[in-house]
């Protein structure tokens, strides 16, 4: 053997022994660690279920022009605050001003047709009682003036007809709101049937915000409180997040949840009513609807007492003094320190709080502490 395989084969028992000196010293030192520990007692906590809303105002109305014709004056702003019965827009009116100046016309030359017929049958009705005329005489003379009378209610109702067209010449607004978009200018022929509306008005002092909960969600509330309108009026009030993750100042109440399972999706519509009087809240707009619940004898660990593998949350219990890694089912606090273990866990179990990141199947525990549940 020559000097330098012996050299060669000398490093590499040193380095060997090395190695395994320092996994011994690993394994010393993993089963010397201590952990803290925590036994898992029955709790109660306040939760909060989020879900994605949608908000719309009390009343999102249409527009729509009665009558054709061009717009001659616009009297709001895309934006504007109007009130019920302001008018909006104003529709040609020259032509419609001369249609019930026709009608009207007509209602008089109606009326005096009425009025010579009533003279001629009056007339006609003496003759016969003196035996001058015949029957059929008199029964004409009657049914002229009976033809002049419906001339005359059919002429009144094209006055009507005629007032209410030149009335529609003038879209007022049917509520108070905000008035949205204006698609039209001024010369603008609209008419009604045109397919986009000349704009719309949203009522929002108040605003309905809609979001959907599960069959199995709404089923349980009708079986805690026996019925879905019970569980309407038990319902706490509500908190809504808007879409840049704010909290809306003011509470709202849920309203409605609706008899009808979507087919589709298998979700209830749900409608909650929150209060605008800043109008910070818009028509169209999205957020998030917090509801919250309270939570009675349920399991609670804290979320460092968990990892997670490919979107699933394990812990480690403590059996006969030995790891044993558990997949849990959890639902988040929103105090970000907590969870609530759905599945996977019952009271009296042990798990490992602390230092799970380096733990293994099966290693030894030497308990540190036992902390209890708040």
């Amino acid at each position: 053997m020559t000097v330098k395989s012996t050299l060669f084969n000398v490093l590499l028992c040193a380095t060997a022994l090395t190695i395994f000196v320092g996994c011994e010293e690993e394994k010393k030192a993993k089963r010397s660690r201590e952990y803290n520990v925590m036994v898992l007692e029955p709790t109660s906590r306040k939760l909060s279920s989020v879900y994605s809303a949608t908000i719309r105002g009390k009343q999102d109305i249409d527009i729509r022009p009665k009558v054709q014709g061009y717009i001659t004056d616009i009297y709001v702003k895309e934006g504007s605050i109007v009130s019920k019965g302001q008018t909006l827009f104003v529709i040609d009116q020259v032509p419609y001003e001369a249609a019930l100046q026709t009608a009207i016309a007509n209602v008089d030359v109606a009326q005096a047709a009425v009025d010579a017929a009533q003279l001629t049958a009056t007339s006609k009705e003496l003759l016969f009682e003196q035996n001058i005329i015949s029957d059929f005489d008199l029964n004409m003379a009657r049914t002229t003036l009976a033809s002049e009378k419906a001339q005359l209610a059919q002429a009144k109702a094209n006055e009507v007809n005629a007032r209410n067209n030149l009335s529609y010449t003038l879209v007022k607004s049917p509520a108070d709101g905000v008035v949205g978009m204006l698609p039209f200018r001024v010369g603008t022929l609209v008419s009604p049937s045109d397919s986009t509306p000349m704009t719309t008005v949203s009522n929002n002092s108040e605003m309905y915000v809609y979001f959907s909960m599960t069959e199995s969600q709404v089923l349980s509330l009708t079986r805690e409180h026996g019925s879905l309108e019970a569980a309407l009026h038990a319902m706490p009030s509500i908190e809504l997040q808007l879409s840049d993750g704010t909290i809306y100042k003011e509470k709202g109440r849920i309203e409605a949840i609706s008899g009808i399972i979507d087919p589709t999706t298998g979700s209830v519509t749900v409608r909650a009513k929150f209060p605008n009087s800043r109008r910070l809240l818009l028509s169209g707009g999205s957020g998030s609807v917090i509801l919250p619940h309270k939570a009675e004898g349920c399991i609670v660990i804290p979320q460092s007492a968990t990892y997670e593998i490919q979107d699933k949350v394990y812990v480690y219990t403590v059996k006969e003094g030995k790891a044993h890694s558990q997949i849990i089912g959890v639902f988040n606090i929103s105090n970000g320190r907590e969870y609530v273990v759905e599945a996977g866990l019952e009271k009296g179990d042990t798990i490992v709080v602390e230092g799970v990141g380096l733990l293994r199947e099966n290693d030894q525990i030497k308990i540190k502490e036992v902390i209890k549940a708040e």
